[in-house]
C-alpha cells in the first residue's frame, strides 16, 4: 500500500504501525488481541489487564490513562452489569471486537486503496485541519474498529492536545463512574455498550461522510466568503418557511432536515466525559458521531461541521442528570445514492457566558456566521449563486458585501490560509427541499439569548437558501408564545418578509439590539 499523504497525516494518531507500506499490528499486541477473539477474558479485571497489555504493546505506557480508569471498567463489566449481562458480553460481544481489531489494518489498506482512484485523495481518512475544507467517507465497519479502539483505549494521545483535537480514548468515561458515580453517566456508557452489541450481532454496511465546512476569510470570487455587517442589512433574500414545535425532539423530525448539534467547538463536547446535555446525548445515541473526533480539529469561527450517514442505535429518555438509555432503537431512515442514511447532523458552536458581549456587532457577526456555515450548502459557489436568481435575488450583492477579513469573537482579525477540496461526491445529495430542524442553540448551558440565537438562525438559514426552519422550543418558557409572534408578525404584514426587512422589525421592537448589524 503506498503511504499517501492522507495516511501520513493521521498515522500518527493510529494505534498502528508502518513497515514496507503495510500497516501492522506489533506481535504482542496481536496476541492479546487473539485472546480477545477467542473468548478469554470474562471479567472486568481480566478486560483492563487486557487493555493494558495492548496499550504496553503499543508503547504507550508513558501516555497515563485517568486514574480511575481500571475501577472503572471493573465497577462497569463486575458489578453494575448482571451476571447474564456479564456473560453474554463476554462470549458474545469481546470476541467480535478483539477479531475485528486484528482485521483493522486490512481494513484501512481496502479504505486507502478504494476504487475511486481519481477522487481519493480527497475522501480518504485523514486529518481534516482547521481551515482544511474537505470530506471524508468511512464506512460504518471501519467506524466500528476505530469505536473498538477507543473503547480498548488504544489511541496515541501525545500530540492530540497541541493540534487541538479532542479526547477519543474511553478511559474518562468509565473512570467518571467510579470517581462520581452517577445514573445519567451509567447510561451513557449503556448506550456505548448497546452499540457494539448491535454491530457484533450484525454489521452495519453503510457509508458516514464527515465534512469541514467554512466560510473563506478572503473574498477570492470563486468561494463563499463571511459576510459582513452591511451584507446582512442589505439582503433581499426571503424569509424562509418557519416552524414551532413546541413538543417532541430534533432528532425524531421526519423532514430530513439538517439536525443542528449544539456542539462545543471540540467536536463531541462532554461526551466521552461527563457531560450530558445535547450534544452528548447525540454522540451516546448515535455512537459513529464519536469517529470524527478523531481527525477533526477544534472548530475557528468561520467553520462548522456536516457529518451524514450515522446511524441511531438507542432509545433514551430524559435530559443531564435524568438522562437515561431506554433500549435498542431501530433506524429507518432511507439511504442515498452514496450509501448514507438520510440523516444530516451540523455541528456549530455557540459563544460561551457570553453576557451582554452577544448583543455587540463583532459577536452577532460571529453568531449569525457561524450558523450559516454550518446551514449553507457548500457544494460550489456556482450552485448557491443559483439558488439566489432563483429566489429573486442578486447574486452579485454577495461579492460586493463580503470581507476580505473577519474580526474574530476575540476582537482580532484572522487571515488563515484556506485549501479547496475539488470533491464533488456532496454534490450528488439532492437538497431541494432539505431544511433545518433546530432548537435553543447556544441557550441553556451556553448562557446565550434564546430570542436572539432564534433571530440569528432563521436569519441563517433564510441566508442560506434553506426552505424551512422547523424549531423545537425544548418547552423553554422565554419561547412560550414564539408561534403566535411568528403568526401575528407574518399574517399583519408586520414584517418585511426578507433578512434585512426583518432585522429591522427588530431593530425597533427590541431596544436592546437597536444597534444590532450597524456600519
Amino acid at each position: 500500500m503506498e503511504e499517501s499523504e492522507e495516511l501520513q497525516s493521521i498515522l500518527p494518531y493510529l494505534p498502528l504501525l508502518m513497515r514496507s507500506s503495510s500497516l501492522f499490528w506489533p506481535s504482542q499486541a496481536v496476541e492479546t488481541l487473539r485472546e480477545l477473539g477467542g473468548g478469554r477474558v470474562d471479567s472486568g479485571h481480566l478486560l483492563f489487564q487486557a487493555i493494558s497489555d495492548l496499550r504496553k504493546a503499543l508503547s504507550l505506557s508513558s501516555q497515563p490513562l485517568s486514574p480511575s480508569t481500571s475501577l472503572g471498567y471493573e465497577l462497569f463489566f463486575d458489578e453494575v452489569m448482571s451476571r447474564e449481562e456479564s456473560r453474554k458480553w463476554f462470549q458474545e460481544v469481546v470476541p467480535v471486537l478483539g477479531n475485528l481489531l486484528l482485521r483493522l489494518p486490512s481494513l484501512l489498506e481496502t479504505h486507502y486503496q478504494n476504487p475511486h482512484n481519481s477522487m481519493r485523495r480527497t475522501i480518504a481518512l485523514r486529518l481534516l485541519d482547521s481551515q482544511q475544507r474537505g470530506i471524508i467517507f468511512l464506512s460504518q465497519e471501519l467506524i466500528a474498529a476505530l469505536l473498538g479502539c477507543s473503547f480498548f483505549c488504544l489511541f496515541p494521545v501525545k500530540d492530540r492536545y497541541v493540534n487541538h483535537l479532542p479526547m477519543i480514548n474511553f478511559d474518562e468515561l468509565f473512570a467518571s463512574l467510579y470517581e462520581d458515580y452517577s445514573q445519567k453517566q451509567e447510561n451513557k456508557i449503556w448506550c456505548i455498550i448497546h452499540y457494539f452489541q448491535r454491530i457484533s450481532s450484525k454489521m452495519p454496511m453503510g457509508i458516514v461522510s464527515f465534512e469541514r465546512k467554512t466560510l473563506h476569510l478572503k473574498n477570492d470570487y470563486t468561494h463563499i466568503s463571511c459576510p459582513d455587517a452591511n451584507f446582512w442589512s442589505t439582503s433581499t433574500v426571503p424569509l424562509c418557511r418557519f416552524e414551532v414545535h413546541n413538543s417532541g425532539l430534533i432528532e425524531d423530525q421526519s423532514s430530513e432536515a439538517v439536525e443542528v448539534d449544539f456542539a462545543n467547538k471540540y467536536l463531541g463536547g462532554g461526551a466521552l466525559g461527563r457531560g450530558c446535555v445535547q450534544e452528548e446525548i447525540r454522540f451516546m445515541v448515535s455512537p459513529e458521531l464519536i469517529a470524527g473526533m478523531l481527525f477533526l480539529p477544534a472548530m475557528e469561527d468561520n467553520e462548522a461541521i456536516e457529518i451524514v450517514g450515522v446511524e441511531r442505535f438507542s432509545s433514551y429518555t430524559g435530559y443531564a442528570s435524568s438522562f437515561r438509555f431506554s433500549g435498542d432503537y431501530v433506524d429507518e431512515r432511507e439511504v442515498d445514492a452514496l450509501g448514507r442514511r438520510k440523516t444530516r447532523i451540523v455541528a456549530i458552536d455557540a459563544l460561551c457566558s457570553p453576557g451582554m458581549r452577544q448583543y455587540r456587532t463583532n459577536f452577532l457577526l460571529r453568531e449569525i456566521n457561524k450558523a450559516f456555515c454550518g446551514f449553507l450548502y457548500q457544494c460550489e459557489y456556482q450552485l448557491y449563486q443559483k439558488k439566489l436568481q432563483e429566489n429573486g435575488c442578486s447574486s452579485s450583492l454577495f461579492d460586493a458585501a463580503t470581507s476580505t477579513s473577519m474580526e474574530t469573537s476575540d476582537g482580532k482579525f484572522s487571515n488563515h490560509k484556506t485549501t479547496n477540496s475539488q470533491n464533488d461526491y456532496h454534490c450528488m445529495d439532492q437538497v431541494d427541499n432539505i431544511g433545518v430542524a433546530t432548537g435553543n442553540w447556544g441557550c441553556g448551558a451556553f448562557g446565550g439569548d434564546p430570542e436572539v440565537k432564534t433571530i440569528i438562525q432563521w436569519l441563517a438559514a433564510s441566508q442560506a437558501v434553506r426552505p424551512f426552519m422547523a424549531y423545537y422550543t425544548f418547552g423553554l418558557e422565554a419561547l412560550q408564545s414564539l408561534d403566535e409572534v411568528i403568526w401575528s408578525s407574518f399574517c399583519g404584514n408586520t414584517i418585511d418578509p426578507t433578512v434585512d426587512g426583518f432585522l429591522i422589525s427588530i431593530c425597533i421592537e427590541m431596544g436592546h439590539l437597536s444597534s444590532l448589524f450597524h456600519v
